[in-house]
């Protein structure tokens, strides 16, 4: 298996109900280890550049907004098949669909509000790491 690396962004539904720790003991579980952090508040222009590529759908403009309605933590995790293996573990997007045990299951709200993000393919994830980290700041 290939040693990969994922951003993970643990959303303001989950950051305003205080959930990091217990997002993140999901993730340290699972076997994904953390080589990145930070806690901020998006800007626009920062929102509407890591989203651009859902700029024409309806649910755009919402989306933007809701990032911006609290602060995010930002995060770089590495392990064995770390994308695929991220994204069992956050769950499905929509909540109610979600598999028991998963992060969006038990602490998301629902469909946009679902507590966490995590990159879809291994060139995203590359992609959306240099979006929020210098190579100088990931430690693993």
């Amino acid at each position: 298996m290939a040693i990969e690396r994922t951003l993970s962004i643990i959303k303001p539904d989950a950051t305003r109900r205080n959930l990091t720790g217990k997002i993140n003991a999901k993730f340290e579980d699972a076997g994904l280890s953390f080589i990145a952090q930070r806690r901020l508040r998006l800007t626009r222009e920062q929102a509407e550049a890591f989203y651009d590529v859902h700029k024409e759908r309806a649910f755009f403009g919402e989306l933007v907004d809701y990032m911006l309605s609290g602060p995010v933590v930002v995060q770089v995790l590495e392990g064995e098949n770390a994308v695929a293996h991220h994204r069992e573990v956050m769950g499905a997007t929509n909540p109610a669909q979600a598999d028991e045990g998963t992060v969006r299951k038990d602490f998301g709200v629902d469909v946009q509000e679902n507590s966490v993000h995590g990159s879809d393919s291994v060139e995203n994830a590359a992609k959306e790491i240099s979006f929020f980290f210098s190579d100088a700041e990931i430690v693993g």
